[in-house]
């Protein structure tokens, strides 16, 4: 990260800053830090906003998360499939008991190894950024027939965000709904306001010619609505 910031300030005429020179705080310029400039920019900056994160992430997920989300990083494809992990990935299918039976986690356990070994060997393979092509390239070589309990478990992982980020949405949402004003308002009436908010885009697209039409084709009337 030195080295890119470095270039850009090359690049861009900005001075540069000596880092093994002494840190001069500019609130207290004539008192020693007894520091250097790559102590203060590692150690003060880098380092804090990197703890900063790492509570961020833990107040945020628990134990249960961020194991889930560390068994998804064994499918990254980064550095040939280099944090690929065999237990982790049969870990991974455990929290999906509607998915894999045991008889499926055993299945996966051998299929596995030939996945990897499989996978490493091929060529199309090499230059994928995400889970995502990591899928697509597995229907395009029709390795997911050869491997289907891998195919299965990417499937799963892939629908995790947009799962996760639609439970979310739902969640603000309730907040936004049911106000004091609506604190009596029934399940059915709640969860039929809930889909009108979340999908407004969609229903953005819906006329009043449309709705009419429906309600007048549900029961004969003696009217035209």
């Amino acid at each position: 990260m030195v080295n890119e910031v470095f270039s850009f300030c090359k690049k861009h005429d900005i001075e540069l800053v000596i880092m093994d020179g002494e840190f001069v705080n500019p609130k207290k310029p004539r008192k020693r830090s007894n520091m250097t400039n790559f102590h203060h920019y590692q150690v003060e900056c880098f380092y804090t906003v990197l703890d900063m994160q790492i509570q961020e992430f833990n107040d945020r997920f628990d134990k249960v998360n961020t194991e889930l989300l560390s068994c998804v990083a064994s499918l990254s494809r980064i550095d040939s499939f280099h944090e690929f992990d065999q237990l982790k990935v049969l870990r991974l299918s455990e929290f999906y008991p509607q998915d894999f039976t045991h008889v499926d986690q055993r299945s996966l356990e051998h299929q596995l190894g030939l996945y990897i070994d499989n996978i490493r060997e091929d060529e199309m393979f090499a230059n994928l950024k995400s889970l995502g092509d990591l899928a697509r390239v597995m229907i395009e070589t029709r390795k997911y027939l050869s491997h289907p309990l891998v195919y299965r478990l990417l499937k799963l992982v892939l629908t995790l965000l947009i799962v996760t980020a639609t439970v979310e949405r739902c969640f603000s949402a309730m907040k936004i709904v049911k106000t004091t004003l609506r604190n009596r308002i029934g399940d059915q009436f709640l969860n039929d306001c809930l889909v009108c908010f979340v999908e407004r885009e969609l229903f953005d697209k819906v006329t009043n010619e449309i709705v009419i039409k429906r309600f007048q084709s549900m029961e004969e009337r003696r009217i035209i609505l």
